[in-house]
């Protein structure tokens, strides 16, 4: 997750929603958009809502999630031989939403992560047990199977098409502060908001419909009662809605659904192996473009899809599939909806030239599962250090571009940890030199070793 002034101000109220099995979700045909309308006098002013409630409200549930947390003793009690760790009883609320008839249920990660137990209550007040089948952390979106299901429950299609535009108006259900369901009602502010300081990858629909702490999980649904995004945390110095909330659109809810049913652990994401900047106003002076847009293309990752595809360096991308792409975490997004080995559609501009390159997306290579070698002697003693590969980078929310020894684990009490060494560390530089092997690491004795953690580099000796 990336650092900003804005995550200051961000409380997270996540949401989520599904793959819906009604019978026009099942056969992959969504409902007809309605001819867009601005309302023209005050009797359409007065219009209700209620027919959008009506077929969206059922499918949304309340989530309860109970987890067991152990508490440690206060250290003062603990030098005394006494102080047991205690254990207390946390209990979260939020939303969710139902996505397929036999119980699929969406909800966000943090309102369910670390549950031993979780229940979920239905619009007409009955009460079922749920499991998690998939949690991303990454998308903070969850699902969940509903137990003891013995009849079709209410879903809510999922609208991934991505046709919203700002100012159309949508609805916000959700279950704010524990009163119960609750329907709040605004326009979409603004699309394809990245600069949030929630995710790197994340590209959010902002909508100014009163969302609250307890709305996580819960639905941002259109006129046409499908639901187009999840919503899942606001802007906001009070904790309470100021009228600027964020939603993860559909297309990623989807993503996310379509792992889990599919029987998938955790969501692959693939990528483009495409890095880049922003456009800024003089870099489009310097190439010509009428406006700042697109992403500069910096680096390409040998031998990926990007490299294979075509891109280049200096290349600028203006968007995905048609989707308008303005820096890395709406590139992110965007190839992050696709499945793996699918085709996406690169429009760019090279040379003054607008094209577009087709890249087959692909899964990052590298062991995501980043198992290390723990060092047993030496100035690392008690470190694990694994070669950091673009699978564990971006498994890590880190840099897949990114080369060198990363420290997975520090064992508590060994001189690694004495030394101040800690998990997520990077080990740049050993006496000056780049050490390529955790192997080289564990023969090293008393070294000037630099590491870079959280974007710093530290240069220190360890003995």
């Amino acid at each position: 997750m990336k650092t900003s002034s804005l995550a200051i101000a961000v409380a997270l109220t996540l949401a989520a929603c599904g793959n819906a099995n009604s019978s026009k979700a099942q056969d992959g045909v969504f409902a007809e958009p309605t001819e867009r309308q601005a309302p023209t006098d005050a009797t359409t002013m007065k219009q209700s809502f209620s027919p959008v409630v009506r077929e969206a409200a059922p499918a949304v549930v309340n989530i309860s999630a109970r987890s067991i947390q152990r508490v440690q003793a206060d250290p003062f009690f603990q030098f005394f031989g006494g102080g047991i760790p205690r254990e207390r009883v946390a209990e979260s609320a939020g939303s969710g939403v139902i996505v397929r008839s036999d119980g699929i249920v969406v909800t966000n990660n943090h309102v369910i992560q670390g549950a031993q137990q979780i229940r979920v209550v239905l619009n007409d007040r009955r009460e079922f047990p749920a499991e998690i089948i998939l949690a991303d952390e990454r998308s903070d979106i969850a699902v969940l199977q509903l137990q003891g299901v013995t009849e079709q429950l209410p879903v809510l299609a999922i609208d991934d098409r991505e046709e919203q535009e700002v100012g159309d108006l949508v609805l916000a259900i959700g279950n704010p502060f524990g009163v119960g369901q609750t329907v709040t009602n605004g326009i979409i502010s603004a699309l394809n908001r990245t600069e949030t300081g929630i995710s790197d990858s994340g590209s959010f629909i902002q909508t100014d419909a009163a969302i609250n702490p307890g709305n996580s999980g819960g639905a941002l649904v259109d006129m046409d009662g499908d639901l187009i995004g999840i919503n899942t945390a606001i802007f906001s110095r009070s904790g309470s809605s100021a009228g600027v909330g964020f939603a993860v659109p559909a297309s990623m809810v989807r993503r996310v659904v379509d792992s889990a049913l599919g029987g998938e652990s955790m969501v692959v994401r693939p990528w483009l192996g495409v890095k880049g900047e922003s456009v800024t106003a003089a870099i489009a002076r310097s190439l010509g473009l009428s406006r700042p847009q697109g992403l500069i293309v910096t680096e390409l990752y040998q031998g990926g899809p990007g490299d294979r595809a075509g891109l280049r360096e200096g290349d600028v991308i203006t968007a995905i599939d048609g989707a308008e792409v303005n820096d890395q975490s709406g590139l992110n997004f965007r190839v992050g909806t696709k499945s793996p080995n699918e085709v996406a559609a690169v429009t760019v501009v090279r040379d003054g030239r607008t094209q577009t390159i087709n890249a087959r997306v692909q899964t990052l290579p590298g062991d995501a599962k980043g198992d290390g070698l723990l060092i047993q002697d030496g100035p690392f003693s008690g470190a694990e250090i694994a070669a950091l590969n673009p699978a564990l980078a971006d498994r890590l929310g880190g840099d897949p571009f990114a080369t060198g020894l990363l420290i997975t684990s520090v064992q508590r009490g060994s001189y690694a940890a004495r030394a101040g060494l800690r998990p997520g560390d990077l080990v740049r530089e050993v006496n000056g030199r780049a050490v390529t092997s955790p192997q080289a690491l564990a023969r090293l004795g008393a070294s000037e070793v630099t590491i870079e953690r959280q974007g710093r580099r530290l240069t220190g000796v360890l003995r």
